[in-house]
């Protein structure tokens, strides 16, 4: 039984990691720099603002983990070693998983690196 249709399973798999890795950096730098500058007319406090980051994280790292489990599962669950440079449809299949799962990988490392400075910065610098 297939949770997602095969035919979700194409091109646009192989964006999807990247796509949530960048949303999610220009949300977190956007918020809080709006944020610092208009401290004093918003409605939340830092430590608010701080929690909305770390769910909004929390949701981007479980996209690019689905992302990541769907690119194992095209690559045949790495049953198939690399490259996958014959001019066939199974090779070009499983070589756009396996670089679906690369990229799923740098882009989990992207939302972690772009999260960190939350657990540092304290307040807004004037």
């Amino acid at each position: 039984m297939r949770l997602i249709p095969k035919e979700i399973e194409s091109l646009w798999t192989l964006f999807t990691a990247p796509t949530i890795w960048a949303v999610h950096f220009l949300v977190s730098y956007v918020l809080v720099a709006v944020y610092c500058e208009k401290a004093a007319a918003a409605g939340f406090t830092f430590a608010q603002m701080r929690l909305a980051l770390v769910l909004i994280t929390l949701l981007a790292l479980a996209g690019i983990t689905l992302s990541a489990w769907l690119a194992w599962r095209q690559w045949g669950f790495g049953s198939g070693d690399p490259p996958h440079d014959a001019p066939t449809q199974e090779d070009r299949l499983l070589f756009q998983g396996f670089a679906t799962l690369l990229l799923s990988g740098l882009s989990f490392v992207s939302v972690v690196f772009v999260a960190v400075p939350l657990f540092f910065i304290e307040t807004c610098q004037p």
